[in-house]
């Protein structure tokens, strides 16, 4: 072997040396702060604990990371406990105020749809150096970014917890007439917020569910579905003379939505073989607020039987 081979061996080892210890640094500190995702962007990213695989949070609609750190009660909040037993991570997507305050996230064009917000998880996870594969935990909308996510990059996932998910069964459980009613509910009235704030978060519901259904079946792996069990039909009524809900939705509608997100819950759960379904939860649509604990116990089941200390998830 000549001298210059030998030296181009050396350089070409110690760069991946580098590189791997760079990528263990990454994994087993604690860091928040914004993360450069290229294109003049930057998304912030909080990572607390070690231990693989990485749990990553992913929020509702207009939820940021901030959302895994609130309990309705004194007790155990999700981030926090889980950074207990694995590295877990949390972010916000643009537009997701945190308190009073606006996203700490760079801005971009609203409104967006699922595929966008995966591109984005994406160059946010690779650009600060955490390696999957990941257990994807997801509450309603983001339960959409989450499937897409592990459909669209099936290597980097290795498990799945949805948390009270919205999913295109939802509208496939309507009429055409019921789901312009239900979309509207689901974006929100946001005139004020965005006078307030012109970045705030929307989506193009119709437009993600496309998406998701024009994307590859999930691969086999640990899932979790957690559903509220709330029914909404009984306080439609009072939220619209609160002024809560506009005046124009049926009296009825929470029926509507209840009959409705039972059948899309119940999709969800045969995703995959094997998955489990928890219905009993005793929450509104916020399940990770109200009852965190059931959270935490559901990514503690998956994280397990990701590291082969359980062989299938408890019933």
């Amino acid at each position: 072997m000549s001298l210059s081979t030998r030296v181009s061996s050396l350089l070409v080892s110690l760069v991946t040396a580098l590189s791997s210890a760079a990528t263990h640094a990454a994994q087993s500190r604690d860091f928040a702060g914004l993360v450069d995702i290229g294109g003049g962007r930057k998304m912030y990213l909080e990572c607390r604990g070690i231990g693989s695989p990485t749990v990553v949070l992913v929020a509702g609609l207009r939820g940021s990371a901030e959302d895994w750190n609130i309990a309705e009660k004194q007790g155990p909040r999700v981030f926090p406990e889980i950074a207990k037993f694995t590295r877990v991570c949390a972010y916000d997507r643009p537009g997701t105020p945190v308190g009073e305050k606006p996203s700490r996230s760079d801005p971009v064009p609203q409104p967006t749809a699922a595929g966008t917000a995966v591109t984005d998880l994406h160059a946010l996870l690779t650009a600060a150096g955490e390696v999957g594969p990941y257990v994807l935990v997801a509450h309603s909308y983001g339960g959409l970014i989450g499937r897409l996510y592990a459909s669209t990059y099936p290597d980097e996932v290795s498990g799945l917890v949805l948390v009270d998910a919205l999913s295109e069964g939802l509208k496939d459980a309507e009429t055409p007439e019921q789901w312009s009613i239900q979309r509207k509910l689901i974006e929100g009235d946001v005139r004020e917020g965005v006078a307030q704030y012109p970045a705030l978060e929307m989506i193009d519901v119709d437009g993600s569910f496309d998406q998701m259904r024009a994307a590859s079946p999930i691969r086999k792996m640990p899932l979790i579905v957690l559903s509220a069990d709330r029914a909404w039909g009984p306080q439609i009524p009072s939220m619209i003379a609160a002024g809560t809900l506009p005046a124009d939705v049926p009296q009825n509608f929470g029926y509507v939505t209840d009959a409705a997100q039972k059948e899309a819950q119940e999709k969800l759960a045969h995703l995959v073989p094997n998955a489990k379904h928890v219905t009993n939860t005793n929450s509104g649509h916020e399940i990770h607020k109200e009852q965190p604990q059931l959270v935490i116990g559901a990514i503690r089941q998956v994280v397990d039987a990701m590291r082969g200390t359980s062989q299938q998830l408890a019933r």
